[in-house]
């Protein structure tokens, strides 16, 4: 009975998406003949919404259905995990957070997309998102250079800058060009309690260690010296590196909330989209929402700016983009099913719906199209000027470890418990021990003052 009235709300959505969706949006995509059903692993992350509208048209147009397994975002390594583990995966597609892929790349328990169909090719237009997609065992590394095809990107995120364009302009304050700009910017801004200048993620976990690292990377920064080289040298207790850290922390604290030390995601979008802060730095899926009347007291008064420069004038940005996988451990009727579907998703029509339904598209040919000319998407300039500079961290297997070192140390430094160089002094030596025990060539910088 559930079952059934989850199909017929899933039909509704479907009809009701395809209604509002524009007459190039109806036509037929591509025909990939009738497929059996399929069940996606997916987050419940501010892009989902959009997916999901987007997989109500593909089951409208194909007749073919798709079970959505819609996670938390912190449940979700362990389910793929699990499912690649059991006699045969419950997911025909699952998608991952970028720096989770390298386990499943190296350990062999995925099908490249080439060999679920030797015919498949990737559309040139399709963005490689830092050659996330590709593995090269040899290398160990993902690079498009003599690596397979695993996977490819439903959802390209990158960090933006987003900022009250009518009070920027009654303060007569430009836009940030630097993160020195923002904190000035953020600080003449913020009438608390009414107002905060700035919001960031300053939660333990993810949260903290992606958003720094945008400033990491601006301040010339980086936690490996050259893992694709294969020299795991750990710099993450540089000079720079603790800069940075100490420009985060004074942009939360001069600027945030007092709760700064626990905002995640979700805070910092409701404060952005309740008029509670000028400015904030949060993924580009967020747009979507900011623009919804349901959802937002700031509609049509958010812009967005490339991420700012750190104080040498390099720009940084982390690609957080997510990759659609096969399990190796499906069934073939149910790897061509998913790689059907993931052809019908990549086509260029099935992105442009999707970027009208408040997704980001992953072909560059959407975002050259009239849609870049819309107010409704005043995003996309900013996005493609970011991602000329982004790049993608943490890309080895000990990444997802790595993570929860850096996320763990950065908050205490944020909230006091230890000294910024004593933070980055323990990641550091907390990151080469895990090298070390991987067999990795690693070492580390001298410890910073604490």
């Amino acid at each position: 009975m559930i079952a059934n009235l989850r199909h017929v709300c899933n039909l509704l959505v479907a009809v009701a998406f395809v209604a509002a969706a524009p007459a190039s949006a109806q036509k037929a995509f591509v025909d990939v003949g009738k497929q059996p059903d399929i069940t996606v692993l997916i987050g419940s992350t501010p892009w989902y919404p959009a997916f999901e509208k987007v997989v109500g048209l593909y089951e409208q147009q194909t007749g073919n259905h798709v079970k959505l397994d819609v996670t938390p975002f912190n449940s979700i390594l362990e389910k793929a995990r699990n499912a690649v583990r059991t006699g045969q995966s419950p997911y025909d597609l699952m998608t991952l957070d970028t720096q989770w892929t390298i386990e499943f790349y190296e350990g062999g328990f995925l099908s490249p997309l080439t060999d679920v169909d030797p015919k498949f090719v990737m559309p040139k237009e399709v963005l490689s998102y830092g050659d996330s997609g590709y593995w090269n065992a040899q290398k160990r590394w993902r690079t498009s250079d003599g690596g397979k095809l695993m996977a490819y990107t439903p959802l390209g995120n990158v960090q933006l800058l987003y900022y009250r364009g009518d009070l920027l302009k009654q303060a007569n304050i430009a836009v940030p060009k630097t993160w020195n700009d923002v904190l000035a910017s953020c600080s003449k801004l913020a009438k608390p309690p009414s107002m905060y200048g700035f919001v960031a993620r300053g939660e333990k976990g993810n949260g903290i260690r992606y958003d720094w690292q945008s400033i990491m990377l601006a301040e010339g920064a980086q936690v490996v010296k050259d893992p694709e080289a294969g020299d795991y040298t750990v710099t993450i207790n540089s000079p720079q590196a603790k800069a940075a850290l100490d420009l985060y922390a004074n942009l939360l604290k001069r600027c945030g909330p007092p709760n700064y030390g626990s905002l995640g995601q979700g805070d910092v979008i409701q404060l952005l989209a309740t008029g509670k802060s000028a400015l904030g730095d949060v993924v580009t899926a967020a747009f979507a929402s900011f623009e919804d009347p349901n959802k937002s007291l700031v509609v049509g008064k958010l812009e967005t700016a490339p991420l700012p420069a750190g104080a040498g004038g390099a720009h940084g940005a982390v690609i957080g983009n997510w990759n659609a996988v096969i399990p190796k451990n499906a069934s073939d009727a149910q790897k061509k099913a998913a790689l059907a579907f993931s052809r019908w998703f990549l086509t260029y029509d099935a992105q442009r719906a999707y970027a009208e339904a408040g997704g980001i598209p992953n072909r560059s040919d959407v975002f050259t199209s009239d849609l870049a000319k819309n107010p409704k998407y005043r995003w996309m300039p900013a996005y493609l000027e970011t991602m000329k500079f982004a790049r993608q961290e943490l890309g080895y297997a000990e990444g997802a470890q790595v993570e929860q070192i850096l996320g763990l140390r950065l908050n205490q430094a944020l909230i006091g418990e230890m000294s910024s160089g004593k933070a980055l002094n323990t990641a550091a030596q907390e990151i080469e021990a895990l090298f070390k025990k991987n067999g990795r060539r690693t070492g580390m910088l001298p410890p910073l003052p604490e």
